[in-house]
This record gives C-alpha cells, structure tokens and sequence, in this order.
C-alpha cells in the first residue's frame, strides 16, 4: 500500500536563474516530461520551490510503495545532482546542489499528502 514521503533540498543558483527548473527536473525524472497527462509514471508527486536570497529550497511530496522509497529519492538526487534544465524557451538553468534529505511529511502537508497516495498511478 502507498505512503506519503517528503524530501528536502537545497540548491543555489544564479538570481536570474528559473527557479521552477530544479522541480520540473525531479518531475522529469519520475515522469519523463516536466509536461505530462497524469498519472505519474513512477510517483505522484509534489515539488515545492521558494527561493531564499540565492537558494531555492525544495519540497517534493511523493506517494510511492515503501519498497519503492530509496530509488525514487535517488532519482530525485540524480536530478538534481544533475544541475542544470533546459526549458521549453530553450534557455538553460544551471544550479549547485548543496543537500538533500528526507524528511517528515509537515501538518501542512497532510491533506496533499492524502491526495497524492489517492492518486491512480
């Protein structure tokens, strides 16, 4: 049965960098395209961005099995150890990863979390 993960990131990047780049690089490794019909190939899941000075801290809420839990935070590590996206524009966002970790679904993560496990995959 699917549990509700969370994963949490950091990573630096230039302040015209796109912010949204590092999410859409996770999405693109659990889902082939950052633009897809649902459902998720791999995870239903959530990246959260918000961009403090010159990081972006990042919060991906996933639903997976819980045999399934390590090698999707390590795509989503791959991702972002990967450092860099190129958009639909065709412009590139590079970014340094400074750590990632997992972490305990938040009180305010509960109702997405809930959805995320209802989600079909």
């Amino acid at each position: 049965m699917r549990q509700a993960f969370a994963h949490q990131a950091v990573v630096v990047m230039a302040a015209n960098g796109d912010s949204r780049a590092p999410g859409a690089a996770i999405t693109v490794a659990l889902c082939g395209h950052w633009d897809h019909e649902p459902p998720c190939l791999l995870s239903p899941h959530h990246t959260q961005a918000d961009r403090i000075g010159g990081a972006v801290h990042l919060r991906t809420v996933f639903a997976a099995e819980p045999g399934s839990e390590d090698a999707i935070r390590q795509r989503i590590d791959d991702a972002l150890g990967g450092g860099k996206l190129q958009g639909p524009a065709g412009v590139t966002t590079h970014w340094e990863l400074r750590d990632s970790q997992p972490s305990a679904i938040s009180t305010a993560e509960k109702d997405l979390a809930a959805r995320l496990i209802q989600t079909e995959a």
